[in-house]
């Protein structure tokens, strides 16, 4: 085991962890983790693109009332203002780092030299991409840019297991994490005067998820084990496109393709989503995905199809490659056939309170991107306003710690991670059979459509496995998957609370025994028992206040 000292420790290597990385000074010494490569992020599997206001026909006002919109009145408008009016810088800087989106015909000598594609929620064209992974294109040259910083260093194969807390001057700061080496299985303890919580979002606490493995909510449980508030757990988007099939473990069929006129069918032909939203195929994804939802058990079907085979071959190649040749690996020609598809969980729009400059209630520690609740996204998150929240918060939360770093106290020697007690496990079938229950019941009883009985239901089973799991981790020698379980039943446990808390239907939370919303909107404010806000906090406050 050992012991490592930075300036700056930033756990997760996806577009926001990459983006406070390399915005910080030159001479911050800085670690970066990575729970495997650093493409394993949700960032690297993003095929839509980056929502921003670059063509004279938009205007900042429109994206923030489409971005109200989509939120269902649980947006902040201070954070919607903040984001969107720090798009085009954002999208500059991407492009200043090589990132290469797709041009429009012509080139540079075209108006507007790069294509911008249209998505669900937004009323004009405003999302640049990377044909149909623009995740790739955005992780990977990050990634070679952090990798040409003689300043960061790079932990990969890491896992985070819980932040290290010390009083400084009377003040109880954030002061680093223990880090467990996949890999080897040694425990190490990092020192920073800041850390930032990088770690993306929760989808995997659900059965089908668009998301990868790693999205298991770390960043939101360590918070909340060091007594930082989350908010607006139960807002948890179903990406309404999935592909259906076999061996497709968890592949996104972008919105784009709705964008450029793709439409849904049941499975005899009819198109349905007219009936439900008068943008069709392109209302916000809530809509879209409950509609979905709604045939597939009014039908007894195993999938509804998504069909743009009705615009010419080329343009589909060209425009949607990645989907094309998944897609014809396993069989389907999406230029003559329509593409199976389901629901998935897709992305966790609540999270760590923060305020503007990433802050948290934990003095020391930041958070950022899908691990965070910013209030940008509402009570439905509009799409490709996710990886622009990613670039714009990281470059408020680089600020704020270049200009206060000087000034924060060196963290004291911190105990070594202690295992002399704990013994290896010859039981592991526990870990796989408790992951299986939890994502199974969290997909039954806690989805896209909730009643308060499925909703107790789950947070009777929750209750009897943290308290196995717990006992579990106390007695074994810790792994990743027995720490990616740890942090799921806590996602689970702070998102039925949250969902129980909520007795209406707004946005992504829809409840059959409250079918409309309730005024005035409000936040579902959680508070930790280690807070020292504990007492009277259910308001809809930032961290800020």
């Amino acid at each position: 085991m050992a012991t490592f000292h930075y300036d700056v420790l930033i756990i997760g290597s996806g577009a926001a962890g990459l983006t406070v990385a390399l915005r910080l000074p030159d001479d911050a010494r800085v670690a970066l983790l990575s729970k495997g490569e650093l493409t394993h992020a949700s960032t690297y599997y993003a095929q839509g693109g980056v929502a921003a206001v670059l063509d004279e026909s938009d205007s900042m006002d429109s994206h923030v009332q489409d971005t109200h919109v989509a939120g269902a009145g649980l947006c902040h408008d201070d954070a919607v203002r903040f984001t969107v009016e720090n798009g085009p810088e954002a999208i500059r800087w991407l492009i200043e780092q090589g990132v290469d989106f797709t041009r429009m015909p012509g080139g540079q000598d075209a108006p507007l030299p790069y294509h911008l594609t249209r998505e669900g929620g937004h009323s004009h064209r405003r999302i640049i991409h990377a044909a149909d992974a623009t995740g790739v294109a955005i992780s990977s040259t990050l990634i070679d840019r952090v990798k040409e910083k003689t300043n960061v260093e790079r932990f990969e194969h890491r896992v985070a297991v819980d932040l290290i807390t010390q009083v400084h001057n009377g003040e109880r700061r954030c002061c680093g994490a223990y880090v467990h080496d996949i890999r080897s299985g040694a425990t190490d303890v990092i020192l920073a005067r800041s850390v930032v919580l990088a770690t993306g979002g929760a989808s995997k606490v659900y059965l089908y998820t668009s998301n990868p493995d790693v999205a298991t909510g770390d960043g939101i449980a360590m918070a909340w084990r060091a007594g930082c508030r989350v908010a607006n757990m139960e807002f948890m988007q179903f990406h309404p496109t999935c592909l259906y099939h076999p061996k497709a473990k968890s592949f996104l069929i972008t919105e784009a393709i709705r964008g450029e006129g793709g439409k849904l069918l049941l499975p005899n032909g009819e198109r349905f989503m007219p009936r439900f939203h008068e943008r069709a195929e392109l209302a916000p994804r809530d809509v879209v995905a409950r509609a979905i939802d709604h045939e597939m058990k009014r039908l007894g079907a195993d999938c509804l199809y998504l069909d743009i085979s009705h615009k010419p071959a080329d343009f589909i190649i060209e425009h949607f490659p990645t989907v094309y040749a998944k897609c014809l690996q396993l069989g389907l020609d999406i230029t003559r056939d329509p593409i199976p598809v389901v629901p998935a969980a897709h992305y966790t729009c609540g999270g760590v309170m923060i305020n503007e400059n990433g802050e948290t209630d934990l003095p020391g520690l930041y958070a950022l991107g899908e691990t965070s609740f910013t209030g940008l996204h509402g009570a439905n998150r509009m799409a490709s306003n996710s990886l622009l929240e990613c670039l714009v918060y990281g470059r408020s939360v680089a600020r704020h710690i270049s200009e206060h770093l000087a000034g924060l106290p060196l963290p004291r020697g911190a105990e070594e991670w202690d295992d002399s007690l704990v013994t290896d496990s010859d039981e592991d079938v526990v870990i796989s059979h408790n992951w299986d229950e939890l994502r199974r019941f969290m997909w039954d009883y806690v989805g896209i459509v909730r009643t308060v009985k499925r909703l107790e239901r789950a947070q009777h089973r929750v209750d009897l496995l943290q308290k196995e799991i717990s006992d579990y981790y106390s007695n074994y020698h810790i792994s990743n998957d027995l720490l990616e379980l740890r942090n799921l039943v806590v996602i689970a446990d702070l998102i039925i609370r949250s969902a129980l808390q909520r007795r209406e239907s707004r946005g992504l939370h829809f409840m059959r025994e409250f079918p409309g919303p309730q005024d005035p909107p409000r936040d579902s404010v959680l508070v930790p028992d280690n807070s020292p806000l504990h007492e009277g906090a259910l308001s809809p406050v930032s961290a800020a206040d």
